[in-house]
């Protein structure tokens, strides 16, 4: 979306395009989230900044600081521990739910979105690929047809950018290409147990992909890291 788009930018339309952002690591943790600079490149009033921006903060993704403003969160060790853990409690059985009801075209629309993040890794586009990642996790959630766990989950999924952008040490945190084919091949036979025992693996995959001493640096503009 551009500032030449038709579209109208409400707080929603906002916060959903900052959470992109953080998810496609254009706005890193850390980042200083001003309300004049984003009022100015999204041509609104500050007021509806404030919105959007108190609401990814409900979401953990933003946090505001007295006298300071608001910054992009910059989760802990802590924090990235619970954040994984609290995944592997819920996604693997989602992953088994998803898998007894999988239709067709679901199983279609999986393939389309794994067909997409190959299509970025070979373009280079890295941060696009993290957010179909993580898109491929919640789509599983919503075929799963469990409304309060699928929102659950795609807060975790945002907040597991955040920790990836930190915490990464190689490429693999973006969701080895392997992982997410087998569990589609589980999803295509139908095959819940399976499909639940790939999931746990892959998570644990992806936690150790991580290396907790490793810190990234935010952007030196906001204009940059959104492409106004």
């Amino acid at each position: 979306m551009t500032m030449t788009d038709p579209k109208l930018w409400t707080s929603e339309t906002v916060a959903a395009d900052l959470e992109r952002a953080v998810h496609e690591h254009r706005l890193p943790p850390g980042t200083k989230l001003g309300e004049d600079d984003l009022a100015e490149a999204y041509g609104i009033s500050r007021t509806i900044v404030r919105a959007a921006l108190l609401a990814l903060s409900h979401r953990h993704l933003v946090e505001l600081k007295r006298n300071r403003g608001a910054f992009v969160a910059q989760p802990s060790v802590r924090e990235a521990r619970e954040v994984f853990e609290a995944r592997s409690l819920l996604e693997p059985r989602t992953a088994r739910s998803a898998a007894e009801r999988m239709t067709d075209e679901e199983l279609d629309l999986l393939r389309a979105n794994i067909r997409d993040e190959h299509a970025a890794l070979d373009a280079g586009e890295y941060g696009r690929a993290l957010f179909l990642s993580g898109q491929f996790h919640v789509e599983i959630a919503r075929i799963a047809d469990q409304t309060t766990v699928e929102a659950f989950i795609s807060e975790l999924i945002s907040r597991s950018s955040l920790i990836i952008a930190l915490y990464w040490r190689r490429r693999a945190a973006l969701c080895e290409t392997q992982a997410h084919h087998a569990l589609l091949d589980a999803f295509a036979s139908r095959n819940g147990a399976l499909a639940e025992q790939l999931m746990k693996s892959h998570l644990l995959d992806l936690v150790a992909s991580l290396d907790l001493r490793n810190v990234s640096q935010p952007p030196t503009s906001l204009r940059e890291a959104l492409n106004r």
